[in-house]
């Protein structure tokens, strides 16, 4: 596992300068150039989730948001398509073994795509389900092989009752199709992360199998493996990897520009003599380290839940949202500081703080890390949640609890 990660972080760095050169290009195509897609396949970025039984790399969660980050750390875009193009390989197990089997029939280093936003309507039909939608932010539309949407379930103009029973939420179902079947909108014109390509997706009148659907929330993956056992938990810290990376991108950058010896108008001295401005870049530097840090300690324990068999836990769902929302408000704040103390000339669009501080705004704003969902963790401590979750200390359940969030 360590050979595969350091062979792919190597192929990263070797990747970087290419990728720093051409991020004008990035964002005014508001996609990834198709030679850097090819790049990023040809060293195995689509296949570091898909097992090894199908060719893939199958890294285990520590070493794949270690790699996220450091792509981040070159380019949000970059970073961003990254992480999504791999984890969607994540999100293929829960179908039937025979969608499955359809979508990685050529290889391993399948691009997925998709918007996991339940917009679209499913209705009953003889032979699967007829669906009509149109769904927002499936990054990296352009070049996926596949994409999939969710779709509340209809049957006779009615929703279908979902797994609380009637009352409750609809039953909302995902589905795969290739990418030829879907229309793209071209309406990713945005603040930051420009090069995603997150365009809308959509579906007409377009009769889809039931083999081709599958249950996010409830589903069992059709293959073993820590993985593939639950997706909710795991999906947030992949968001905390890319700010992370991103914010210290921020960092190395302004380091670069306080190297130059730039000195601001009116200040006494160059801003890398300025105590005051080593002060603050010495503060950042700590937040940022902190964030790693607690990134790197719950990912340690979600991986050690997955081994355990104990992932899929509503628990460790709000958990991992908790660190994520730390990290994305940590991380925005650190590429504000570094937007600021970079002075006038971090205005233009050829300064990379600037672009930094766009991207890292945009994450921030996504449904999974928005402040708002603290709500959550809240309640489990104060025991508003319902069942109980098995802790796992050394790979051995120690005891069933009454769900909550459980410290790290």
């Amino acid at each position: 596992m360590i050979n595969r990660t350091q062979r792919l972080l190597a192929h990263i760095r070797e990747l970087a300068p290419g990728i720093t050169s051409r991020v004008a290009e990035i964002e005014a195509g508001r996609r990834m150039p198709p030679d850097l897609v090819e790049a990023l396949r040809s060293i195995g970025i689509f296949r570091m989730f898909v097992p090894q039984s199908h060719g893939g790399l199958e890294l285990d969660m520590p070493a794949a948001l270690e790699v996220f980050g450091a792509l981040s750390r070159i380019d949000g875009s970059v970073g961003w398509i990254s992480m999504i193009g791999a984890a969607h390989g994540i999100f293929a197990p829960l179908l039937p073994r025979h969608a499955y089997e359809q979508i990685y029939q050529n290889g391993p280093d399948v691009i997925i795509a998709g918007s996991a936003q339940p917009v679209g309507r499913a209705a009953a039909v003889a032979g699967g389900w007829r669906v009509n939608g149109r769904w927002p932010f499936a990054s990296g539309c352009q070049h996926a092989e596949w994409m999939f949407g969710f779709c509340v379930m209809t049957e006779g103009g009615k929703p279908l009752s979902g797994p609380a029973g009637e009352g409750g939420p609809p039953l909302v179902q995902g589905f795969f199709l290739p990418a030829g079947d879907w229309q793209i909108e071209d309406t990713w014109y945005v603040a930051g992360l420009k090069g995603t390509g997150s365009h809308h997706i959509t579906l007409r009148d377009t009769v889809v199998s039931a083999g081709n659907f599958f249950d996010l929330a409830n589903g069992v993956p059709c293959l073993p493996g820590p993985l593939y056992q639950a997706v909710l938990p795991v999906l947030p810290l992949m968001l905390g990897a890319v700010s992370v990376g991103m914010a210290e991108g921020a960092l190395d950058e302004l380091v670069e520009l306080a190297k130059t010896g730039r000195q601001q108008l009116q200040a006494s001295v160059p801003m890398r003599d300025s105590e005051t401005f080593q002060g603050e870049l010495g503060r950042i530097a700590a937040e940022l380290r902190a964030a790693r840090a607690f990134l790197q300690v719950q990912a340690g324990s979600h991986w050690r839940h997955a081994l355990a068999g104990t992932l899929k836990d509503e628990a460790l769902h709000t958990q991992a949202t908790q660190t994520a929302i730390l990290l994305a408000t940590t991380c925005v704040r650190a590429a504000d500081a570094c937007f600021a103390l970079a002075g006038s000339s971090a205005l233009y669009e050829t300064s990379p703080l600037q672009r930094r501080l766009r991207d890292l705004h945009v994450v921030a704003q996504h449904y999974n890390v928005q402040q708002r969902h603290y709500v959550n963790a809240g309640k489990l401590l104060l025991g508003s949640s319902v069942g109980c979750s098995k802790l796992v200390r050394g790979g051995e359940h120690v005891s069933e609890v009454p769900q909550k969030v459980l410290l790290v």
